[in-house]
């Protein structure tokens, strides 16, 4: 779920405001929790380094995720301006 909501900001970041590479970025990062490719970064991180990504990481980069799309990348904002595009 938290991907999904990730992947949607990253959407409305990418096509709506003034920082389509901020977009991108989220939309990148949005892959770390789906399964599938959380998995195959587990699978590279383990053969590059020895070891797996933590939990605890993915929970550091999710409260990262939350503090910069609602506070750096006015997430409400951004909304708004797609709703007045539609």
């Amino acid at each position: 779920m938290f991907g999904i909501a990730v992947f949607a900001a990253g959407v409305v970041n990418t096509f709506w405001g003034n920082d389509p590479g901020f977009g991108i970025f989220l939309l990148l990062l949005s892959l770390v929790y789906f399964p599938p490719t959380g998995a195959i970064l587990n699978g590279i991180a383990k053969q590059w380094v020895g070891f797996r990504v933590p939990r605890i990481a993915k929970i550091a980069l999710g409260i990262f995720i939350v503090w910069a799309t609602l506070g750096v990348g006015e997430l409400f904002d951004k909304i708004n301006l797609m709703m007045m595009d539609l």
